[in-house]
């Protein structure tokens, strides 16, 4: 069996168990290979079945990620392989699979715990938000970076970027900035931060009593957790320090507005101006796909977002400006992108419409959120 997810078991002392994955490729820092999709969501189904399961955790090794996103280099090989084909077999397998692997987390009946230590960015962020306990640590560093490739916020960013506070979701979405664990917590993406290995909240948690009732076994993880709060108060908070502004600046009646808003304001600093240097040099197709999935999808359930997500991600690949961008950024490494359109005003509302189409001719999420 491959090692590229790594499974265990800590009995508790009153005899049942704690299920555990660890996401095993750190020299990627664990970017989220279709391998490791299938793995996990094989593990889920034998863990289902089972009644001594009370909780399921997943991390990442080697100390530096839970995981940095998805495996974008072999989604650029097969968009080189596929291009003008109009389908891309690889990237249809990989984000229905994907996408169905978040949409079981969030739906899981044993409660599952992600703790999202060091970098947690794209898919990575798929795998903390669909956890009912969301831990981060002092040194979480979290992001959904794709304006800067030309792909879009998804992994149910839809529906988690939608439920921030304010317009905070639509700012993190068209900059890709990176927040802290402090700022998750504070904003609603994480709940709980702690200054602890995953080794000893592991071992703390098979201290607990756990019993055969599931809601009181959330209720016992809570408490635990709870009690391992760590201190946040010496963290700093600029994505904090800057909502009224963001809401501001975000607050307007198409995509365009918004940039030019952003683009134009004069109360700068150091912060504001990397948040929006990523947006002034990122691809003018993600901020219009940014745009619409947060409004198209506002009153959508989440086995919606998934299917509207996955026509999108599909289509991204069947897009030039995907493949161009993760070329500049993580192929040639030259961070000279030629992305198709100059600016966001210059994107035909009609290219726009046309991500929104299913590129196959049955949905593979059609079923999604059906009894199994």
């Amino acid at each position: 069996m491959s090692d590229c997810v790594l499974f265990s078991e800590i009995e508790t002392r009153c005899g049942r168990v704690i299920a555990r994955a660890t996401l095993n490729a750190p020299k990627s820092l664990n970017a989220l290979s279709l391998e490791m999709i299938q793995l996990l969501s094989e593990k889920l189904d034998a863990w289902e079945q089972r009644s001594d399961v009370v909780a399921i955790w997943l991390d990442g090794a080697g100390g530096k990620a839970l995981c940095a996103g998805g495996d974008i280099v072999q989604m650029h090989k097969s968009m080189v392989k596929h291009a003008g084909e109009g389908r891309n077999p690889f990237t249809e397998e990989y984000f229905a699979a994907e996408y169905v692997l978040d949409y079981r987390l969030h739906t899981s009946a044993i409660p599952v715990i992600v703790f999202g230590d060091g970098i947690v960015m794209g898919g990575g962020m798929g795998l903390l938000q669909g956890a009912d306990f969301r831990l981060v640590t002092p040194r979480s560093r979290m992001a959904m970076p794709e304006i800067t490739i030309g792909l879009f916020p998804d992994v149910g960013g839809s529906w988690f970027l939608n439920r921030l506070p304010g317009r905070v979701g639509l700012f993190l979405g068209l900059t890709g900035v990176h927040i802290n664990g402090r700022e998750a917590v504070e904003i609603g993406m994480a709940d709980r931060m702690v200054d602890a290995d995953a080794d000893s909240l592991l071992d703390a948690l098979a201290e607990q009593d756990f019993a055969d009732d599931e809601a009181e076994n959330r209720a016992v993880i809570y408490r635990l957790f709870k009690q391992q709060a760590a201190d946040m108060s010496d963290l700093p908070h600029p994505l904090i320090d800057h909502l009224p502004l963001i809401n501001r600046l975000c607050d307007g009646e198409s995509i365009a507005v918004v940039t030019e808003q952003l683009l134009n304001v004069k109360e700068r600093d150091r912060w504001l101006d990397k948040a929006l240097g990523n947006l002034e040099r990122g691809c003018p197709q993600t901020a219009h796909l940014v745009w619409e999935q947060l409004d198209r999808s506002t009153y959508y359930d989440l086995a919606e977002v998934f299917r509207m997500e996955w026509c999108l991600a599909v289509q991204c690949s069947l897009h030039g400006d995907f493949r161009e961008g993760v070329r500049a950024l993580l192929i040639d490494k030259d961070g000279k992108p030629g992305f198709r359109h100059r600016d966001v005003a210059s994107v035909p509302k009609d290219y726009i419409e046309g991500f929104f189409r299913c590129p196959a001719p049955k949905h593979p999420l059609a079923d999604l959120g059906k009894p199994r």
